[in-house]
């Protein structure tokens, strides 16, 4: 079982989510469990606050370090708040495929999910064990950020999944965009599905697929090649079937 816990002042937000489409699927077969702790159980004040102005100025409100300090050792206290902690903040370190395969492989971990102008540096420095952003915006909090990394996650657990194949060939799993899909009708308002998507040759399906990620990939992502040390004899061939079944169709 993957363990989350998620640190946020919206925890009805990751519950019902959570409690939805294919998590709340791992959650009733014991293979996913999140817990949603409401940071607002660290405050000590009648307002439950958690957030105050920022030291020197500037717009927006800052969350607390002793709310945020005091959830989470509590929570830690009941045995919970596995680890790492990470922190959702713009600042963080980008999150990809590689990053949710890692924490796939973890028994657990945490999210602390940020709120308002942002979060106390002795919170990231003295609670936190990483931090991490889940693109170059900013949002109004980190709910959003958390339920992608945990939907990112959980899918790549055995089981969560209803076929344990669907992850082999996504987009990102080997540093390339995932090919085009199509489905019946074949012939729908005159766009054909390729013939060879129906020829039932694997061999020959698999290749063109992989010239067709190939493809996708240096048009739209070209990072990504580039990541990969660029186009190996392997893809050159691939890309070269593609085109030759191409060929073929347009002169057929």
């Amino acid at each position: 079982m993957l363990r989350i816990d998620v640190f946020t002042i919206f925890p009805e937000l990751i519950e019902h989510y959570t409690s939805a489409t294919i998590l709340g699927r791992a959650r009733d077969l014991g293979l996913l469990e999140v817990t949603a702790c409401d940071l607002r159980d660290g405050a000590t004040d009648a307002r439950r606050t958690v957030d105050d102005t920022p030291f020197g100025g500037g717009a927006g409100m800052v969350l607390m370090p002793e709310p945020l300090f005091a959830a989470v050792e509590a929570r830690t206290a009941a045995g919970g708040a596995p680890r790492p902690l990470i922190a959702l903040v713009p600042q963080g370190r980008p999150f990809h495929q590689a990053t949710a395969q890692r924490l796939a492989g973890l028994d657990g971990f945490s999210l602390l999910c940020g709120r308002y102008e942002g979060i106390d540096q002795r919170v990231l420095d003295g609670l936190c064990d990483e931090q991490i952003s889940v693109g170059d915006v900013v949002l109004a909090g980190g709910e959003l950020a958390a339920l992608m990394i945990i939907e990112a996650t959980a899918r790549l657990v055995p089981g969560v999944l209803g076929n344990n194949d669907s992850t082999i060939e996504e987009s990102f799993q080997d540093g390339l965009l995932e090919h085009p899909q199509w489905t019946k009708p074949a012939d729908f308002r005159g766009m054909e599905v390729p013939a060879i998507v129906r020829s039932g040759d694997h061999a020959k399906l698999a290749q063109w697929r992989r010239g067709l990620a190939l493809r996708v990939t240096l048009d739209r992502r070209p990072d990504l090649i580039e990541a990969r040390g660029g186009l190996s004899d392997e893809d050159q061939a691939a890309l070269e079937a593609l085109a030759r079944v191409e060929d073929a169709a347009s002169s057929g």
